[in-house]
């Protein structure tokens, strides 16, 4: 079954110091486009999480996100206990040396408000200790991004496999439009020699006819479209990924449909022909989602 490139997935792990949340949402893209919207994930671990995506999700414009929530403990700020307490010592010493008094807790408030008293030092989020449980989270958002992604290609595959039956009941409806066709192209150019007044040798007029005729025959077009519309079958059934070969079996789809209402000559078939570029240009849409 094929894939979607759109998918999302989302996944939780608990650390000593608060949660992770661990996040990726995939679009459709020519490549692998891997964008990290994070700088939690450490650089050693960054080139383990980019080779996982690109592994597992092949292609796409891929964004994994990590926002991290720290519990009470974590969150609070360290005091730097021994700065303090020589702060505290000498500011007590001077007050002492110039004969002023002071309460303790007068002090200790003024102390609290030097810059260097609280520890602002980074701790790192993520480490070697909790990296498995990261990681564990990290495998399981793709594997929830991947799921997401089955469940869309599904429903892709339902679209366009429906639409393609639909561009060959339209080529049906071109082909009972045939007979009436040739008929009045015939009518057509006899009635331009009957209004000329011209004679002309019936055998050389058919051999003419016929050459004419030629020149807004369809059959092949028809033949063709019709091998391209079981290629495109069986390369959305057999293969694993065949988004970027579908793009090219809709463009060859496309140039016998466009020939087929240039040789037309007939109001039906534009009506059919326009119906069937319709449908096309849906398959295109969403074909350009199929990984």
């Amino acid at each position: 079954m094929i894939q979607s490139m759109t998918g999302y997935g989302k996944a939780e792990a608990s650390l000593e110091t608060g949660k992770l949340t661990v996040e990726i949402r995939t679009l459709n893209g020519k490549s692998a486009d891997i964008s990290i919207k994070s700088q939690l994930l450490p650089k050693d671990k960054e080139l383990i999480v980019r080779q996982k995506l690109s592994e597992r999700l092949h292609r796409g414009t891929i964004d994994l996100f990590l926002n991290f929530e720290p519990n009470s403990v974590s969150a609070a700020k360290k005091i730097n206990v021994g700065l303090a307490e020589e702060y505290f010592r000498q500011i007590s010493e001077l007050g002492n040396r110039l004969g002023i008094t002071a309460d303790s807790a007068l002090y200790m408030s003024s102390i609290l408000r030097f810059p260097d008293i609280i520890d602002n030092t980074r701790q790192d989020v993520i480490n070697e200790s909790n990296w498995p449980a990261v990681e564990k989270a990290v495998d399981r958002a793709i594997e929830l991004t991947c799921e997401y992604r089955d469940r869309e290609g599904a429903a892709l595959y339902r679209d366009v496999t429906g639409r393609v039956n639909n561009i060959l009941e339209l080529e049906n409806e071109v082909e009972s439009f045939d007979g009436e066709r040739i008929e009045a192209v015939r009518a057509k150019i006899s009635k331009a020699i009957a209004e000329l007044q011209l004679k002309p040798d019936p055998a050389r007029l058919e051999e003419e006819m016929i050459y004419y005729l030629e020149k807004y025959d369809v059959n092949e077009e028809k033949v063709r479209l019709r091998q391209h519309c079981k290629y495109f079958m069986d390369t959305i059934d057999g293969e694993k990924y065949p988004g970027k070969k579908l793009g090219f079996i809709i463009q060859e789809m496309g140039r016998e449909i466009n020939t087929t209402g240039s040789k037309a000559n007939h109001a039906g078939i534009q009506k059919v022909v326009v119906k069937m570029k319709d449908e096309l240009e849906k398959i295109r849409e969403q074909s350009m989602n199929i990984l």
